[in-house]
């Protein structure tokens, strides 16, 4: 969104990005999985348990759990000898001459590369999560997410990132210092994967400017003019841009362990879907990724899992040139591209959607947040609520949407108030997105009273997914809720009082058809 950086949010995924491009994240997963692929072993057992785990006899922390000595405690502190980190360092040039091969970006300059320890690991996260703008972001998003119930009220996400990287992180490139920062206590072999990986983010730096790249939307969230049509726009963008850049890492991190065996991403499909797999499930070890919250879980592997997906079909269909250097120079700018790389292909615009007067609609509320709901949030938003299959029939009907995020003035205790617009092919599929988000209330308020007039329709549909049309109220602990659906539009306001709410209704909706026939 748009939702976009751990991703949630320079709004929901916004924190996203503190987290990648911070620590090179899941390089724990991609690391294990790379040991497997040229050798053919079966991905992982779906069925392995998902509760709570422990470690040599310790409780393993639960998700979002405060960071602790006695945490730190549980994880081995060996440390790899002088002669393996020697052959380690020299093993960065010859990998990073394998990535310029793969992608044909050229080297530049050489890497600069370090070994650091768990506690450095921990306490790079732990600047740039303290920073003032990335900490602000983090709370924004934080809250934000929690407004939708993409997080549980009393998740705490900078500690669940913090325990999650401490315990998972497998090496990262730093932008800002040009740097590969290999960890002292894995074995080199180990590393070399992940290696491939980072390195083919030193490559993309050296040609495109990574850092420069990635913040392509700007910091929206934290902007004091009023949001534009193309400030929401660019939000969606940067996490596609995102997913780019760890998409061409992902391929060339593969390639790299598949060279010995003659295959590639290319010629072996069955490896991506066989990494996918891996991601949704996390390795047996990973405690804290499996038991976070779908959200979370999504919003982590989503540039990897889709940016892989993205970067195959780019090579199949288009070639090296398409996939590596042309995405940077003209880059995709929705998750919708990123999920449906043929949509990217063909140069697909989707028209933007009409902003109310929020400057004046607000004027009795200060800014909180704002934002892109793109097609990824929605995707996780329909799971969530009403199941995987009916997300991947919904999801792909998606045609824009944004949220405004705001308190009344003068009272930081109030609850979170929320404008959210969203947009679809047809008014039929905006009527089962009503319904779904309907449906998702009594999951995120624990007291929801109807108190929608008689007014709309609610019909099941052929794959049991309700329609909802027309104007529809409810009454929660934190305020009042409305919904109006009309033609492809849905909006809602929540926390919002009502003449505000009529004010927006009037200017985004007045010219629409009222309901489905």
């Amino acid at each position: 969104m748009g939702f976009s950086s751990v991703a949630a949010a320079r709004k929901f995924r916004r924190t996203a990005r503190i987290f990648f491009c911070a620590a090179g994240a899941l390089g724990w997963l991609v690391a294990a999985f790379a040991q497997s692929a040229s050798s053919e072993k079966p991905a992982t057992d779906s069925s392995a348990p998902q509760t709570q785990a422990t470690s040599a006899g310790k409780t393993v922390p639960s998700p979002g759990a405060p960071v602790s000595a006695a945490n730190n405690a549980d994880i081995p502190q060996s440390k790899i000898s002088s002669e393996q980190g020697e052959e380690l360092f020299r093993s960065v040039d010859e990998i990073l001459k394998f990535a310029s091969r793969d992608t044909a970006l050229p080297i530049k300059s050489t890497v600069k590369r370090q070994l650091v320890d768990r506690d450095g690991v921990t306490a790079f996260v732990q600047k740039h999560l303290a920073e003032d703008d990335d900490a602000q972001r983090l709370r924004r998003s934080e809250l934000v997410l929690k407004k939708f119930g993409l997080l549980p009220r009393d998740f705490n996400l900078q500690n669940f990132l913090i325990v999650l990287l401490r315990e998972q992180v497998a090496g990262y490139y730093d932008p800002q210092t040009k740097t590969v920062n290999l960890l002292d206590w894995i074995d080199p072999e180990q590393q070399k994967p992940v290696l491939a990986h980072e390195l083919t983010h030193a490559l993309q730096d050296q040609a495109f400017g990574l850092e420069r790249y990635l913040k392509a939307g700007g910091d929206l969230g934290g902007r004091t003019g009023e949001p534009t049509v193309a400030d929401i726009e660019n939000d969606e963008a940067s996490a596609a841009h995102q997913a780019v850049v760890e998409g061409q890492a992902m391929v060339v991190l593969l390639d790299y362990e598949l060279a010995p065996t003659g295959q590639t991403v290319v010629n072996s499909p069955q490896i991506v879907d066989a990494l996918k797999a891996w991601m949704v499930t996390g390795t047996a070890d990973s405690v804290e990724f499996r038991n976070a919250p779908l959200y979370i879980r999504e919003a982590l592997t989503f540039p990897y899992r889709y940016g892989l997906d993205f970067e195959a079909e780019l090579l199949t269909k288009a070639g090296k040139d398409k996939a590596y250097s042309e995405v940077f120079r003209k880059g995709p700018r929705t998750t919708r591209e990123i999920m449906q790389p043929d949509t990217y292909l063909a140069g697909e615009v989707i028209p933007p959607l009409p902003l109310p007067n929020l400057q004046h609609d607000f004027a009795a509320y200060d800014k909180f947040d704002v934002g892109a709901v793109g097609e990824f949030d929605v995707a996780i938003l329909v799971d969530q609520y009403a199941g995987v299959e009916v997300s991947k029939r919904l999801y792909p009907h998606w045609r824009g949407g944004f949220y405004y995020a705001a308190r009344p003035k003068g009272d930081p205790t109030a609850p979170l108030g929320l404008l959210y617009v969203s947009r679809w092919s047809d008014a039929e599929r905006a009527a089962e997105f009503a319904s779904v988000y309907a449906r998702g209330l009594e999951q995120r308020y624990r007291h929801v009273h109807d108190t929608s007039p008689d007014a709309g329709t609610a019909q099941p549909a052929d794959y049991a997914v309700q329609t909802l049309n027309g104007e529809h109220s409810w009454l929660t602990e934190e305020g009042p809720i409305f919904m109006d659906v009309r033609g492809d539009m849905v909006l809602v306001t929540e926390s919002l009082d009502q003449t505000t709410t009529e004010q927006i209704e009037r200017e985004l909706l007045s010219s629409r058809p009222s309901a489905v026939k």
